[in-house]
């Protein structure tokens, strides 16, 4: 059974301290069992950062994907979520980020794409979502999840060229089915997962620190050191990076 003061000494191992700015992704689950569950780990970085700092969690309102059907694919789908109304108490975000969320001191967006925010800047988080985390030192906490949960990828992706967008883009057919502001749908990808060579350069470079807190792999980075390592990449060879060339 894993308490809080077992989640606040691995935090405090990893260099989580009091006035930091910390986006937040995970899985409670990976963590065996915790005792009190999700608002425990959720209490625990709050007393760890203090109302000095700040912590961030995603509130995209989207279902888990959900299984295609011999129609989907035949129309070339491959990621299928559901948008998700306002009161939906639980999303593909995880037990812990939609506890956060509904939380009375919490900051949350309205939109379907949103963060969730606490803290001393937590405000922002109805702002710019991740950008004040982004652009003010912010780190990123990743409990029992990689680098494909690190929403502040998404931030310096405006460069990508369109070619690239167009990929996994869903065709009128598909849209006409599942109408966008229902839906979440993709229909197609590039044939590498450019995330991981991310990932990879930032663990060779030592810009992510790991510890284990019971059974769950934590993992704490700068925000922008890891998310540069994209950007520049998505600059310097697009098409290299997906797998297109």
């Amino acid at each position: 059974m894993v308490s809080k003061e077992d989640i606040k000494n691995g935090l405090t191992e990893l260099g989580v301290k009091p006035g930091m700015i910390l986006e937040v992704h995970s899985s409670l689950s990976s963590f065996g069992q915790v005792d009190g569950g999700a608002i425990t780990v959720i209490d625990a970085l709050k007393e760890i950062v203090t109302e000095e700092g700040s912590i961030f969690m995603p509130a995209l309102r989207l279902s888990k994907e959900l299984e295609l059907t011999n129609e989907d694919q035949e129309l070339g789908i491959t990621v299928k979520i559901k948008v998700l109304p306002r009161d939906e108490k639980r999303t593909a975000m995880g037990i812990i980020a939609d506890t956060f969320r509904t939380l009375p001191d919490t900051y949350t967006g309205a939109d379907v794409i949103s963060t969730s925010g606490w803290g001393k800047h937590g405000k922002e988080a109805l702002i710019g979502g991740l950008r004040y985390a982004i652009d003010n030192g912010g780190k990123a906490l990743l409990f029992g999840v990689d680098i494909y949960k690190l929403t502040a990828m998404h931030y310096v992706e405006d460069s990508t060229p369109e070619d690239i967008n167009k990929i996994s883009a869903p065709t009128e057919e598909v849209n006409k089915k599942y109408p966008p502001d229902e839906w979440f749908m993709e229909a197609g990808h590039p044939p590498v997962l450019a995330w991981y060579k991310v990932q990879d350069e930032a663990m060779q470079r030592g810009l992510i620190k790991e510890t284990y807190i019971g059974d769950c792999k934590v993992w704490f980075m700068d925000i922008k050191e890891v998310i540069s390592i994209y950007e520049n990449m998505i600059k310097t060879d697009p098409y290299g990076l997906w797998g297109l060339k």
